[in-house]
């Protein structure tokens, strides 16, 4: 069965192989014409799979796919009726396989009469500005630009070229690049935890800096970022930030970071470029996360992460000491038990 509900998905096609061939990165003259794209398991003989995971040489071996994306280690395993269509990067080429069978959803243009905006926003007449969706004044929405039902778009944000405002998200305080994508519910420029402690009290500190999202970066389903205290938080082009992120005041991401769901960073940590944290990891503020470090799933950071280091933990530790760590406690433990049992095999206690 073909991926791609069309209740919920547009489709194209049919393609000719030498057409998908070209956007997988391979290469092939076959002009048979494909409906679609499957997994392995399910695919036909006019559908498109793939594999880069030698785990699943098997469902390779019996798949009755019509063509099958995969590398040039695994092009054997490739049955015979299947043409192998053999990638530098599989995955990469079924991105854009899939996407020329599904397209993203056409835009729109035009404002839905619901929608509440400013005067004094401008707005692009290319833009699809969803129902009940609020523009406040000096918002600047570039070309392309589509912002989703009860979306809200701060005074004075600036919007770049092809954005995607998610239905109910707001955007605050910030500029966005290019293509930048915030996902439905997430909440980008509001005031960031910041507070003095004094004898009768809490006194808020106001948050006086702004967000800004580089071009191309993607923000989670009901992640938060905050602005910033006295300087800016920024996220640097390419990002892709997964759900449920929260991100504090005055943090800097590098270029090309993966923030994995439910993870914490707090405010005015700095991370390099390439850097990827794991689920549920946090880190604490004033920090700095070298370039390609690697920071593991409920990992507890606390201090500087050297750059392409891998750390695991709480609190977090290089891998190698992590797990020698594990080990010894394992053995202390093992024989703290043998310790307590008696020459008979019972317990002394």
């Amino acid at each position: 069965m073909a991926l791609g509900d069309p209740r919920f998905f547009e489709r194209a096609g049919p393609f000719p192989l030498s057409e998908i061939a070209r956007h997988a990165g391979a290469t092939s003259d076959i002009g048979t014409l494909f409906t679609g794209v499957a997994p392995l398991q399910t695919a036909g003989p006019h559908e498109v799979s793939f594999l880069h995971n030698p785990r699943y040489a098997e469902a390779l071996e019996a798949t009755r796919a019509g063509a099958v994306i995969v590398s040039a280690r695994l092009a054997p395993r490739v049955p015979k009726g299947t043409v192998a269509l053999v990638s530098a990067d599989p995955h990469a080429g079924w991105a854009r396989v899939a996407a020329l069978f599904h397209p993203a959803p056409s835009r729109q243009p035009g404002i839905h009469p619901s929608a509440v905006v400013s005067d004094e926003a401008r707005i692009d007449d290319s833009c699809e500005i969803g129902p009940l969706a609020v523009i406040e004044a000096r918002a600047e929405i570039g070309p392309g630009c589509r912002i989703g039902a009860g979306a809200v778009i701060g005074a004075g944000v600036v919007l770049g070229r092809d954005c995607r405002i998610g239905p109910l998200a707001s955007v605050t305080h910030a500029r966005l690049g290019d293509r930048v994508y915030v996902y439905p519910g997430a909440r980008i420029g509001q005031e960031g935890f910041g507070f003095a402690i004094t004898d009768s009290g809490f006194l808020t500190v106001p948050q006086l800096g702004s967000v800004i999202l580089e071009n191309d970066v993607e923000v989670g389903a009901n992640s938060t970022i905050d602005r910033g205290a006295a300087t800016d938080t920024v996220i640097g082009a390419g990002t892709r930030i997964d759900n449920l992120v929260q991100i504090g005041h005055n943090v800097r991401l590098g270029r090309c970071c993966v923030v994995v769901a439910q993870s914490g960073i707090s405010g005015s940590t700095v991370v390099g470029d390439f850097v990827q944290i794991g689920a549920q990891a946090g880190l604490t503020g004033h920090l700095s996360i070298g370039a390609r470090a690697r920071i593991g799933a409920q990992c507890g950071v606390m201090s500087d992460v050297e750059a392409g280091a891998d750390v695991v933990g709480s609190p977090a530790l290089p891998v190698r000491e992590f797990f020698r760590t594990v080990a010894v406690l394992r053995r202390l433990a093992r024989r703290k038990s043998e310790g307590n049992t008696g020459s008979d095999g019972r317990s002394d206690g």
